[in-house]
């Protein structure tokens, strides 16, 4: 017990502000601020170079937007598909319907960053060809921010006291409250300091401008947050139930293809230099 004393100790209320029936969570406060900081450090680096204001401005939606339809999707697809295609409207719609027929306010809790990546490559798809630009320029300049978010967001995750670790005795372990008392691994942190070095390590690189091929800046980000992603899952609990027995779990099932993907891209775009105009 005294043990267990001298961890620290989590249980802060992931709701911040109450507005009648509708929770203001942690979560989406850090969801937004990672937003905007990812906003901000891109119109730094390319606003009045490669892309006018209003460029930033649409491409900002777009990111948004396939930012949350692929992270829903993709959880509701990849974790808990039974349950969702079984009540298709919950995907869309942020309520539930009890079985009384009552109505409950949910949020739209259950967001996959696989299904985000893959929301956020398609946005940028779109994207290239509304604005006639090559999609691994556009994909290179969002690769360098996309980081800034994902710290934050793993933050909001840790507000949420939601994909903890495994049991740990290490003396940075937490105990998370709202799961059970049982110091554990506290992976959104580990996720979040990742991020922020990838984003350090990004930026040294490559501030001053790649002489590569476009697409080289994706291929290093799609390896090292996939990588960062398919390690830290050793030490999370299970998101689900399904994944108990599963020697590589569902997360980095899903890595794995990322990381590939980015070590092609590394490998091709690795010499010369980009010659298309924007």
């Amino acid at each position: 017990m005294l043990q267990l004393l001298s961890y620290i100790h989590w249980d802060i209320d992931p709701v911040l502000l109450q507005l009648g029936p509708f929770p203001i969570r942690y979560y989406s406060l850090f969801f937004v601020l990672g937003i905007g900081c990812a906003y901000s450090v891109m119109k730094k680096l390319y606003v009045g170079k490669t892309l006018t204001q209003h460029q930033l401005d649409s491409l900002s939606v777009y990111i948004v937007l396939g930012t949350l339809i692929g992270a829903r999707l993709g959880h509701c697809l990849f974790y808990e598909p039974n349950y969702y295609l079984s009540h298709p409207s919950e995907i869309v719609l942020p309520i539930h319907l009890s079985d009384d027929g009552s109505l409950r306010f949910t949020g739209y809790q259950g967001l996959a960053s696989h299904g985000g990546a893959i929301g956020i490559l398609l946005a940028m798809f779109f994207y290239a060809r509304r604005f006639h630009f090559s999609f691994f320029s556009v994909a290179d300049k969002v690769a360098m921010v996309v980081p800034i978010a994902g710290a934050f967001i793993r933050i909001g995750n840790f507000f949420n006291s939601e994909i903890v670790g495994k049991q740990s005795r290490l003396p940075w372990s937490i105990v998370f409250e709202k799961v059970d008392y049982m110091p554990r691994h506290p992976t959104q942190l580990y996720e979040s300091a990742c991020y922020i070095g990838i984003f350090v390590f990004l930026w040294v690189k490559f501030r001053k401008g790649n002489m590569e091929r476009s697409g080289y800046v994706l291929g290093w980000f799609l390896v090292l947050t996939f990588f960062v992603r398919f390690v830290i899952e050793f030490v999370k609990a299970p998101q689900e139930n399904f994944e108990q027995n599963m020697f590589l779990n569902m997360g980095q099932l899903l890595s794995i293809p990322f990381i590939l993907t980015g070590l092609i891209l590394i490998y091709y775009c690795r010499d010369g230099k980009d010659e298309k105009a924007e």
